[in-house]
């Protein structure tokens, strides 16, 4: 049995390990956690609870990067 799952990441399918902590996944899509908001099946997700949150199979997560500009 395959411990891999499979959750939705700005609307495209993607795979990673069971209990995933977001933080970790974050990094392996290669975010900048320090310039990122996160929607988490539906809700922002206060920067306070990602650690504890890990994905489970079929999690919708939107990322949006902050830029600035003028």
């Amino acid at each position: 049995m395959s411990d891999k799952i499979t959750l939705q990441v700005n609307g495209e399918n993607r795979s990673c390990l069971s209990q995933t902590a977001l933080p970790d996944l974050l990094q392996q899509l290669g975010f900048n956690p320090r310039l990122i908001a996160v929607e988490y099946n539906g809700e922002i997700l206060h920067r306070q609870f990602w650690l504890e949150t890990k994905v489970k199979s079929g999690d919708r997560l939107e990322i949006v990067t902050i830029v600035g500009g003028g």
